[in-house]
């Protein structure tokens, strides 16, 4: 009886001292980041565990949009991407999370429409990159690009080899096609008028006469980012990548599809795919009613699915 008690003892104690340590683990800092450009500053939020060395870190690509580093825009806050580098954080997981060029914080390095480009959203994510690099505090690497940052994210992976990608929502097919699939929702004239100028554009060539019902979407001042963002198919990208490449996908997504997740997959077999149930774009369990899940994304409390951060621990481990 006495070996017991004293096993029970032992085992409390062991218990005890193990809820400690992950409680000392889980404290993390933020740490304000500048990254300077010729244009102006771009400002990052370093989240990292305490007392911690030689531990991964996770580059975190917003989406498209006035998108922020926590994943909020000026119409709505859910703090999606917080939540990510918070939850990572618990798990020993450093990240490293901006506001892009022209929003927020780094408001002052943004570009005038006519001369902004898709490859400055990639040239940045590599400089991020190379900076990471440069902190010898970290033992690797991990991209994890949400949305269009899932792309942006493995056009950098290319360009500065990293050792981990993650792409969460990510599109599956060129932007040029999406987009005609969006529009075939539209009336036929909607239609008429805007395949034209997307075939255009897919070819480089800007298109002069504008519909002014379609200008808002194919004004001439923002033509040439379009020409350089349509050239990219995730498809073709992803296929490139030669290191552990995870695709996270929600079912209850109503911005991208499982179907998505499925075209990157079979563009690149040696990826592991994962489909969570019951998530959404912003990573929150949600309905699939569009009016229900729209709700979530100005719930700024709700927080993200467990499942979402135990599958990207795990595969980072």
């Amino acid at each position: 009886m006495k070996t017991k008690i004293l096993l029970l003892i032992i085992l409390l104690l062991t218990t005890i001292n193990l809820i400690a340590q992950q409680e000392k683990e889980t404290k993390c800092t933020e740490k304000s980041v500048t990254l300077e450009t010729e244009q102006g500053n771009i400002e990052g939020t370093l989240l990292i565990p305490d007392n911690l060395s030689n531990i991964p870190v996770a580059l975190i690509i917003a989406g498209s949009g006035p998108t922020d580093r926590d994943g909020n825009n000026p119409m709505m806050k859910n703090n999606s991407l917080k939540m990510l580098a918070e939850e990572l954080c618990k798990k020993n997981i450093a990240s490293l999370r901006y506001d892009k060029r022209g929003i927020a914080a780094s408001k002052d390095a943004g570009l005038d429409e006519k001369e902004l480009r898709f490859e400055n959203y990639i040239d940045d994510a590599v400089a991020w990159i190379e900076l990471l690099k440069q902190e010898k505090q970290f033992n690797k690497i991990i991209i994890i690009g949400h949305s269009e940052g899932s792309l942006i994210g493995m056009i950098a992976a290319q360009k500065s080899p990293v050792d981990i990608y993650v792409s969460i929502a990510g599109v599956g097919q060129s932007a040029d096609k999406t987009l005609k699939e969006q529009l075939k929702s539209q009336p036929q004239i909607v239609i008429d008028a805007a395949f034209p100028i997307i075939d255009s554009l897919v070819q480089g060539k800007t298109v002069d006469n504008v519909d002014p019902m379609l200008y808002t979407l194919f004004r001439p001042s923002v033509q040439p980012y379009i020409i350089s963002w349509f050239k990219y198919d995730p498809q073709n990208e992803i296929n490139k990548l030669k290191l552990p490449v995870l695709i996270v996908q929600g079912t209850t997504d109503i911005q991208v599809s499982v179907d998505d997740a499925n075209n990157l997959f079979n563009a690149n077999k040696s990826a592991k795919l994962e489909i969570i149930e019951g998530m959404n774009h912003i990573f929150k369990e949600a309905e699939a009613d569009r009016q229900k899940n729209i709700s979530t994304y100005s719930k700024a409390d709700l927080p993200v699915k467990k499942e979402l951060i135990e599958v990207i621990v795990d595969f980072i481990y």
